[in-house]
């Protein structure tokens, strides 16, 4: 059984590799190229993937053996995505202005 840090872990790269997706115009991602792209079995892309799915953060055809067809970021699966980026870019900036000891 996986680790709840690895399913996490599996979670936000889920999530960064399809807000990539929708930043490069591509709002959906087959569950092959995910998969191989995050080097994830089945099963554990798809555990990630029914989760994500659950919250709300993304929307997921599934094929019969229960496993993503396709993948795309929802609306509130994209704020989410952009709150962080806004975070991350506000703690970029203020590492920037302290100054060195």
């Amino acid at each position: 059984m996986t680790k709840l840090s690895e399913r996490k872990n599996n979670r936000k790269a889920v999530l960064r590799s399809l807000y990539e997706a929708v930043e490069a115009n591509s709002p959906a991602v087959s569950g092959s190229a995910l998969r191989t792209e995050l080097g994830l079995p089945d099963e554990d892309l798809s555990a990630a993937c029914s989760y994500l799915a659950d919250d709300g953060l993304i929307s997921v055809e599934w094929t019969s053996h229960r496993t993503p067809a396709t993948v795309s970021l929802t609306h509130e699966g994209i704020r989410l995505m952009e709150g962080q980026e806004e975070e991350h870019e506000v703690e970029q900036t203020a590492r920037r202005a302290q100054p060195d000891d």
